[in-house]
C-alpha cells in the first residue's frame, strides 16, 4: 500500500506536476483573499458572469494574434461595465442585468469559437488544463496572481469598508466609484489568472467557496482572509495529487475538494455550524420559557 510520502513526492517527480502545483497554489491564494470580498458584497454571480463572459474575448484574441490572457481581461471588464451601466439607465435589477449579459457573451463567444479554424480544445478554456501549464503560463500566472494579489492586500480595508457599508465610505471621502471598479478590474485579473487552472466554468467556485468556508468558520474579517487562503490553497494541493492517482480532471478535483471541506464547515463549525445551531435550538427549547417561582404575598 501506497505511503502518505509516497502519495506525495510520487507526482511531483515529474515537472509538469510540479508547475501544476505551482500554478494551483497561486491561483488558490488570490482567488481566496478576493473570495472573501465578493461573499460579503453578495457578488458572487458578478464572478460567475465576468467568467462566462471572457470567451468572447479569448476567441477574438486568437483570431488577431495577441495573448489571449489580453482578450480574456478586455472581456471580463466589458461584462463589468455593461452590466453597471445596464443596471444605472434601466429598471432592471443587477443580477438579472447580469444574467442577461453573461448569457449573451458567453453564447457570443461559442458562436465565433465554431467559426474559426484553431487547434485550441474548447474543454481546456472552460475547464482548464492545468496539467499542460508552461514555464511562460507560470510567469504570467505569477504576475497577474501577484499584482492582484498586493493591490487587494494593500486596499484592503478600503474595499472591506465599502463592501459592508457604501454610504459610510462616501461620507468619509473615500472614492466608491474607484473602489467598485477596482474591485470589477480585480475580479476579471482573478478570472485569467485562474483560466489555466480550472477554466471558465469551475472559476466560479474558487470565488465562492474559500470565502464561504470562512465567513462559517470567524467572525473576524482578518481571519477570515487567513483561512480562506488556508482553505483554497489545502484544496488546491490536495485536488491537483489527488487528480495524479486518480487520473482524474485536476481542476475538477481541486473544485470537489473545496465544496468538501464546505461541507464540513457547514456541519461542524463551532458557531455557525448546521450542529451547533440545532444543539443551541435543542438547549433553548429544552429551558423552556421561564416560571414564576411562587413567593409570599
Amino acid at each position: 500500500m501506497i505511503s502518505m510520502l509516497d502519495w506525495i513526492t510520487v507526482p511531483l517527480s515529474y515537472p509538469f506536476m510540479q508547475r501544476a502545483l505551482i500554478v494551483s497554489l497561486m491561483v488558490g491564494a488570490v482567488s481566496a483573499v478576493l473570495s472573501c470580498y465578493l461573499v460579503l458584497k453578495g457578488w458572487s454571480l458578478m464572478g460567475d458572469a465576468i467568467s462566462h463572459a471572457v470567451l468572447p474575448g479569448i476567441v477574438i484574441a486568437f483570431v488577431l494574434g495577441i495573448p489571449l490572457a489580453v482578450g480574456a481581461f478586455a472581456g471580463g471588464l466589458s461584462c463589468a461595465l455593461l452590466t453597471g451601466y445596464l443596471k444605472e439607465n434601466s429598471r432592471v435589477k443587477e443580477d438579472t442585468v447580469m444574467g442577461i449579459v453573461f448569457s449573451g457573451m458567453f453564447g457570443f463567444g461559442l458562436v465565433i469559437f465554431t467559426k474559426i479554424e484553431t487547434d485550441q480544445h474548447l474543454s481546456h478554456i472552460l475547464f482548464g488544463n492545468v496539467l499542460g501549464v508552461t514555464v511562460r503560463d507560470l510567469v504570467e500566472t505569477a504576475i497577474i496572481a501577484g499584482a492582484t494579489l498586493a493591490i487587494v492586500l494593500v486596499k484592503r480595508r478600503d474595499f472591506l469598508l465599502y463592501c459592508f457599508d457604501p454610504n459610510h465610505a462616501r461620507s468619509i471621502g473615500l472614492p466608491v466609484r474607484v473602489l467598485h471598479y477596482g474591485l470589477l478590474i480585480l475580479l476579471s485579473l482573478t478570472i485569467v489568472a485562474s483560466l489555466k487552472a480550472v477554466g471558465i466554468i469551475l472559476v466560479i467556485a474558487m470565488l465562492v467557496a474559500p470565502g464561504a468556508i470562512a465567513y462559517l468558520l470567524t467572525d473576524s474579517f482578518e481571519r477570515m482572509l487567513v483561512i480562506a487562503t488556508a482553505a483554497a490553497t489545502g484544496s488546491s494541493a490536495v485536488g491537483t495529487i489527488a487528480s495524479f492517482h486518480i487520473d482524474g480532471a485536476t481542476g475538477a478535483c481541486i473544485v470537489l475538494v473545496q465544496m468538501l471541506v464546505f461541507i464540513l464547515a457547514f456541519l461542524f463549525a463551532p458557531k455557525r455550524g448546521l450542529l451547533a445551531v440545532r444543539a443551541r435550538r435543542q438547549a433553548d427549547a429544552g429551558a423552556g420559557p421561564a416560571t414564576e417561582t411562587p413567593g409570599h404575598r
